[in-house]
């Protein structure tokens, strides 16, 4: 595995890549460029040869790679009935609104997080209700008095937790999870678990699926999971959701078969299997290259562009970027990194208003593109100062 070589996206039709010109150097958009493990390849391949993608279904092999993932990377046992699809997570999280809300609820979200929570809420007719998260000393914490507080509003019924968290890097711990359970349980409050990145921790920090904490937690939680950012098959459109209550998994698969949404890609299937059976081995080196890149990053800023303040990342391939100190106002922050420095990061102000003054950026890709990006920032806040 080459993970030092650059693969040119620009025409394969790739969001990340296909937005920009050639001058631009994409650092958004969470997918690596990084070339899938062979196992995958190979998989994908002879699914291509067959040569016939009609209507896919699921198989026993794809529940038991999922299952198989589970138990041996996070020590949860998961039952197969528990085991629901959706083409993504967001569009998953939609179903879930319509099954579990009404407009007009309330539901909890913890900004600066994923921005699409915010249209999905709204799109449900929901109203969100923001429990800030408090940045100090560079890393950051929950507020679980204002939490309660938000909980115990009547119409609160639902609580979207990410873990670990997008866009800041934290790896919850048992115990804030523990926590944040006992307030949910307290309050009657559904938790839609989006662990979307939980493979993807650095050394030093484990995943907890927040549905393992306590036995009160499981029926309680549903779980939104996926191989796509794990093994970089976003396009595949395979998610997974995770439902161990009777009740809300039959209303789900209910409404999921209303929008026509219960097949699979034709590829999704044998590139999970193949994901979830062979895939660790390319994972392991992924992922100590991830953390490479993260330090390199760390260590040029600090060097180099000290006003940019790097939130170092627990896990996930995103670094969030603190730019406060950079004498520019922030609604043009985004638009100083493009127009000046020819780098398209992910606006801050779109994670929520805890995401004013910063900046989301990717680095799952080659370190000679971090190096020329970080070159590029650091020649643009140089000629601010002159």
């Amino acid at each position: 595995m080459q993970l030092e070589k650059f693969i040119d996206r620009r025409k394969s039709h790739s969001v990340k890549w296909y937005l920009n010109n050639d001058e631009i150097i994409p650092l958004c958009i969470a997918d690596m460029d990084f070339q899938v493990s062979e196992e995958i390849r190979s998989a994908i391949s002879q699914k291509a040869l067959h040569g016939i993608y009609g209507y896919s279904t699921f198989c026993e092999r794809y529940f038991d790679a999922i299952i198989h993932w589970w138990e041996t990377q996070h020590q949860w046992e998961l039952k197969r009935e528990w085991i629901q699809f959706s083409p993504g997570i967001i569009p998953g999280m939609n179903l879930l609104l319509k099954v579990l809300t009404k407009p007009g609820d309330h539901v909890i979200i913890q900004e600066p997080v994923y921005y699409p929570f915010y249209q999905t809420i709204k799109t449900q007719g929901c109203l969100i209700q923001e429990n800030s998260l408090i940045y100090q000393n560079g890393r950051y914490e929950i507020d679980f008095v204002d939490f309660e507080k938000k909980a115990a509003h009547p119409r609160a019924k639902v609580f979207i937790l990410c873990n670990p968290h997008n866009p800041v890097g934290r790896v919850w711990s048992e115990a804030e999870l523990k926590q944040l359970g006992e307030i949910c349980v307290r309050h009657n409050i559904i938790v839609i678990s989006d662990e979307m990145h939980c493979d993807l921790t650095f050394k030093g920090f484990r995943h907890t699926p927040y549905a393992t904490v306590a036995p009160s937690h499981l029926m309680n939680t549903i779980t939104c999971v996926a191989p796509s950012k794990t093994f970089n098959i976003a396009g595949m459109q395979s998610s997974i959701i995770i439902i161990p209550n009777d009740e809300v998994r039959e209303k789900y698969q209910e409404i999921l078969e209303g929008y026509g949404l219960m097949r699979p890609n034709a590829f999704a299937i044998e590139g999970t299997i193949a994901a979830y059976y062979h895939g660790l081995p390319w994972l392991i080196q992924v992922k100590q290259y991830l953390e490479e890149n993260v330090n390199f990053v760390t260590s040029y800023l600090e060097e180099n562009i000290p006003e940019i303040k790097p939130v170092k990342p627990e896990a996930t391939h995103l670094i969030w970027l603190d730019c406060r100190d950079l004498p520019i106002e922030p609604q043009k922050l985004h638009s100083f990194f493009f127009e000046n420095a020819g780098i398209r990061l992910d606006e801050g102000r779109k994670f929520g208003p805890g995401g004013e003054g910063f900046e989301r950026m990717n680095i799952a890709c080659p370190r000679e593109i971090l190096e020329s990006a970080l070159g590029r920032i650091e020649k643009a806040v140089k000629n601010i100062q002159k």
